[in-house]
């Protein structure tokens, strides 16, 4: 009985760090969904910002009223905890990394200046799998 109860604990441990439960957001179903709600969606070069444009998921460009944001995917998980790492490996020292990166499920978003409810609003209701 004492065995059972640990395999239960141990299932359970496994179903909640991400066994599967977890959304993958794609960069086409999101950049198709922002597009038909009326937000331009534009590439992101290796120039420009060189960790979006090294997602394993892509990445896009969204210039708001009142600010921008760059949106990087991750194909796993694991591949969004890269992309956060590699940005605050390489933010500038006096960038507050905390105030303008957002992550949702394996979407990362890098805003250009702290984020209005409403611009988070309109990228993360876009988030598309």
């Amino acid at each position: 009985m004492k065995r059972l109860a640990v395999l239960a604990v141990l299932a359970f441990a496994v179903a909640a760090c991400g066994g599967g439960g977890a959304s993958v957001y794609t960069r086409a179903a999101s950049a198709a969904c922002l597009e038909k709600s009326g937000v331009h969606v534009g590439p992101v070069s290796d120039v420009e910002d060189f960790v979006a444009a090294s997602a394993t998921g892509g990445a896009f460009h969204v210039k708001l009223p009142h600010n921008a944001v760059t949106v990087s995917f991750g194909e796993t998980q694991v591949d969004a905890d890269n992309i956060d790492q590699a940005y605050r490996r390489f933010r500038a020292k006096n960038v507050g990394i905390d105030d303008i990166l957002r992550r949702q499920g394996n979407a990362m978003m890098l805003w250009h200046a702290h984020p209005e409810d409403a611009d988070i609003a309109t990228i993360t209701g876009c988030l598309k799998g």
